[in-house]
């Protein structure tokens, strides 16, 4: 489907085609038409699919077309974690460009001048707001937010925010918000607390599901069976082979996180990490030299793999396994992004072969294991699946008509 069959006004058409965007994405081509007709949504899709796109669109598309009160917040977009904030503001800024919409971006881990700013536009009035939850409610608590008009809610990662804890603050921000506006959420999984959530705050929505618990189809897979202490020099020996100008390695700890980044610097590689340990800014400049291409390798604790939003990532190395099935998608779909294609490799110990086996039964297939380089020695021996886990086939878990559900269609990524 193309852009111009969904109706948006000229401005948002002219930031688009500004943009080079012609063709909506399955999920924005199933959840834009429900949307602009004034329903609530619950969309069910995977990482990098154009759901960012699948929200704002229309958000701005009514409020540039139907006026909006400058001293109102018209909407308000609630994401688990700053850089996720950060990312959304940023497409806003393009897709807004040609519109009189102003926004304002919230989150903590900044200073007390950036909160009084925050202060002040809010109270000034932003007609879009897209905040952090714990950040949000410090403002709401001061009472100088005025939501009595809000029109749009979205909750973007809804099952991320509530695997953070986020749910208290979530329902403490849903009290401050007028019962009669539209409320859009987005989640890459549907579990039964997800269902809930949506229950309590969504009127009669309608859902749109597209999330397949799979990598996109442009992702080559691979594993290689190592020992912990093969892992680092497996990572230089696959990085010395081929020159890749964007690579991203995760891991689940801190102490490897910066153990990596000291080593492959060590070896020349031009490499920065992030974590928790640095402060907002900092982590801010690493992403952005490495959106910008200064630096080549970015080392990062799995929490940062649904706030890196950033296009033809090469190389994807899972340094350990995921936690799960659907972190595995998550952490693997930061390549490969809509249409584009891309290298996933996972290392895999001894310990964690079992929970791989998992995680090849979510996903519905099996991920193709890759030969260990002689000079690293042995690796790890195979181990067989307990039951309960599945270790071959390719079986496929696929999308497709459920109740009310949509099966999307083909089209090309716009965030």
């Amino acid at each position: 489907m193309k852009f111009e069959e969904l109706n948006f006004g000229p401005a948002v058409m002219e930031g688009l085609s500004a943009m080079g965007f012609e063709n909506a994405t399955p999920v924005q081509a199933e959840t834009i038409p429900i949307i602009l007709e004034g329903k609530d949504i619950i969309g069910c899709a995977q990482t990098g699919t154009g759901k960012t796109a699948a929200y704002l669109l229309p958000i701005l598309n009514k409020l540039a077309t139907s006026g909006n009160d400058e001293h109102n917040v018209d909407a308000i977009i609630l994401a688990p974690t700053r850089e996720l904030a950060v990312q959304i503001d940023r497409s806003l800024a393009g897709f807004a460009y040609f519109t009189n919409t102003s926004s304002l971006a919230i989150y903590g881990g900044t200073d007390g001048a950036s909160f009084e700013r925050e202060k002040k536009a809010l109270k000034e009035g932003a007609d879009i707001v897209i905040a952090t939850p714990g950040r949000l409610i410090m403002h709401l608590n001061m009472g100088y937010v005025k939501l009595d008009n809000l029109s749009f809610l979205v909750l973007d990662e809804a099952d991320r925010m509530l695997d953070m804890g986020f749910l208290g603050d979530l329902m403490k921000i849903i009290s401050f918000l007028p019962e009669e506006r539209q409320t859009l959420m987005f989640s890459a999984t549907m579990p039964p607390k997800i269902r809930s959530l949506a229950e309590k705050i969504l009127k009669e929505p309608e859902q749109v599901n597209l999330a397949v618990s799979k990598p996109a189809e442009g992702v080559f897979q691979g594993v290689f069976l190592a020992h912990d202490d093969q892992k680092i020099e497996l990572i230089k020996h696959l990085l010395s082979a081929k020159e890749i100008p964007s690579i991203i390695i995760f891991s689940s700890t801190k102490a490897n996180v910066k153990a990596i980044d000291k080593e492959l610097r060590k070896a020349n590689f031009n490499a920065r990490s992030i974590h928790s340990d640095l402060e907002q800014t900092e982590r801010e400049e690493v992403l952005l030299k490495f959106r910008n291409r200064q630096v080549q390798i970015l080392v990062a604790t799995d929490v940062m793999s649904r706030g890196i939003d950033i296009e033809n990532i090469g190389l994807v190395i899972n340094y350990d396994v995921p936690h799960d099935g659907e972190d595995y998608v998550h952490r693997v779909g930061r390549t490969a992004r809509a249409e584009s294609t891309g290298v996933a490799f996972t290392f895999v110990n001894s310990k964690d072969q079992q929970k791989f086996y998992r995680i090849e039964e979510t996903i519905g297939m099996e991920v193709r294991r890759l030969k260990l380089p002689e000079h690293l020695g042995e690796p790890p021996s195979v181990q067989k699946p307990r039951k309960g886990g599945q270790g071959g086939g390719s079986r496929r878990k696929g999308g497709g008509r459920k109740g009310g559900q949509r099966k999307g269609r083909p089209g090309r990524s716009s965030s």
